[in-house]
């Protein structure tokens, strides 16, 4: 049987397939009535799993190829991977998620993110897609055509991805210095200065002591915290050879933006996650909430992140429209715990216009008041898989996206 990263995951489908051409694929979709694409693996929500195929595409050809200031990019290619390759022609990506071991495309699908004020969520580098239609087709959408906003954070529900064209930029060199023992009232004193003191700025938590704050900057930060006197791993006990280096010693970006190593084990593996982005004018009080709330959420906890991300315009981006505040929870693997608690910390927090991250455990079905867009997404789909061959039981839990 198969799983995902986590094990809290066990897929219900009947088959996964592995197509080694991106024709062999367009007649496999052709042929099943329910197909799902399978990334990987890294979400802890079903959103990838399926009751018929699944469809793993590691084995299509892996070409990386760069056409001016965009590169064409293989679905199942890895961050990391890719990262070691446009650094190599002297290029980036603006930025990275925590984990570089994650896909492109699934990555891109569940809307996430790294972190910095000025900086959107992983979708926001898309500049155009191609992928195979319910009818084994091959559709092709570009930044600017009508239906691209709703085609790309996509949950996998208008067909399989098999190549994304993103944008980069020059290499750039990035700094990172981590503040320890950060008092929790001067944090949230001036949240807004925390967040803008770097290019990139994660807070970690255990909602009861001090803060870690983790800026990765073009140029020395000057927030008035104590700096760590040497490495540090967020989890105590943990490893710090996983974590990508620290103590402001400048270094490429690909090494600076994720905290962890690509070739180390990414945080502490035994793990659920959860995670709700809400907009920044709401950040003190939610954070206020969820510090009143430590006592059922710490023994439950690993550590909590705090990120910031910019507004995007992708209709089920849980940053479209807005500026936002991530809140992420990293859990020890404790199903029947993690799931009494979190309608409470969803209380506390979907008030305030939080939405959860796609890719995260979550309690809610009702998401759809929460996206300005999600009529005209279900129109979409509609359009493009009529007979819902690429739904599933994660989708259909939600109310309104079934076609």
């Amino acid at each position: 049987m198969e799983h995902n990263w986590a094990g809290n995951v066990a897929y219900q489908a009947r088959e996964v397939a592995r197509p080694r051409t991106v024709d062999a694929l367009r007649e496999l979709v052709a042929e099943r009535s329910l197909v799902r694409a399978l990334g990987s693996r890294h979400s802890f929500s079903e959103v990838a799993d399926g009751r018929g195929t699944l469809v793993s595409l590691e084995e299509l050809p892996d070409e990386i190829t760069v056409d001016g200031d965009q590169v064409v990019v293989p679905a199942a290619t890895r961050y990391g991977v890719l990262a070691q390759f446009l650094q190599a022609k002297g290029l980036a990506l603006p930025n990275m998620a925590s984990l570089p071991h994650i896909s492109v495309a699934g990555a891109i699908a569940t809307g996430t993110h790294g972190s910095g004020d000025a900086l959107g969520g992983l979708s926001t580098a898309v500049a155009g897609l191609e992928l195979v239609t319910a009818t084994g087709g091959l559709r092709r959408v570009w930044r600017g055509d009508p239906e691209f906003a709703g085609s790309v954070v996509a949950l996998g529900a208008l067909g399989i991805v098999t190549r994304v064209t993103l944008a980069v930029r020059p290499s750039f060199e990035v700094r990172q210095q981590v503040y320890v023992d950060v008092p929790w009232t001067d944090l949230v004193a001036d949240l807004p200065s925390v967040f803008a003191g770097g290019y990139s700025v994660s807070v970690f938590t255990d909602w009861v002591g001090p803060a870690q704050v983790w800026v990765k900057s073009l140029a020395a930060p000057t927030l008035p915290f104590r700096p760590a006197d040497g490495p540090v791993h967020m989890l105590p006990g943990e490893s710090v050879a996983a974590v990508t280096e620290q103590g402001g010693v400048p270094g490429p970006w690909l090494d600076r933006l994720p905290h962890f190593r690509l070739g180390h084990k990414p945080s502490a593996a035994a793990e659920l996650q959860s995670e709700y982005l809400l907009p920044r004018e709401s950040a003190v009080e939610a954070l206020t909430r969820l510090r009143a709330m430590a006592p059922r959420i710490t023994p439950l906890l690993q550590i909590s992140e705090l990120r910031t991300v910019a507004a995007d315009d992708l209709w089920l981006s849980p940053a479209c429209g807005r500026d936002v505040l991530g809140v992420h929870f990293t859990w020890k693997l404790d199903v029947p715990g993690v799931t009494a608690l979190l309608p409470s910390v969803e209380e506390a927090l979907l008030p305030l216009g939080a939405r959860p991250h796609w890719g995260k455990v979550f309690h809610t079905t009702e998401v759809a008041p929460l996206y300005a867009q999600w009529t005209d997404f279900t129109e979409l789909r509609a359009h493009h898989d009529p007979k819902g061959k690429f739904t599933n039981p994660f989708l259909d839990r939600l109310g309104g996206v079934r076609p």
